[in-house]
């Protein structure tokens, strides 16, 4: 059974909230935020620079960062991200853009398979 939505204040965004309700729609499970991942540390274990995915969609294996921001601040997602990848390779983190945002919002009302709701996005060929 699909996680409840949290309260809207829980979500650092309306793009995160969206997203969540959209998942939940189509029973498809998620937990947000859960686990942060270091990507760098000081001399004495200080944590210099992390990222926290998200979502993860555990019966899909795949962790999820929506970057409906800024494009600077998207350019500093993608480094992490790909930092992220380069650290712990066996974890499959996903980016949805605000592009793919926009598209899933336009699909979101129509009864569409998951397939096709995610096509053209990252997720396309998890679903």
């Amino acid at each position: 059974m699909p996680k409840k939505l949290k309260k809207a204040k829980e979500f650092a965004n309306e793009s995160e909230k969206k997203f969540a309700s959209l998942l939940s729609k189509y029973n498809i499970c998620w937990k947000y935020e859960p686990r942060t991942f270091v990507l760098s540390e000081g001399e004495n274990g200080i944590i210099e620079e992390a990222m926290t995915p998200d979502f993860w969609l555990e019966d899909y294996g795949i962790y999820i960062e929506l970057t409906a921001m800024k494009q600077g601040l998207v350019t500093r997602k993608n480094r992490k991200a790909r930092e992220l990848r380069d650290l712990y390779p066996a974890i499959d983190l996903r980016l949805l853009y605000r592009k793919d945002l926009d598209m899933l919002n336009k699909r979101r009302y129509l009864d569409l398979d998951i397939g096709v709701l995610f096509s053209g996005t990252s997720l396309g060929n998890v679903f």
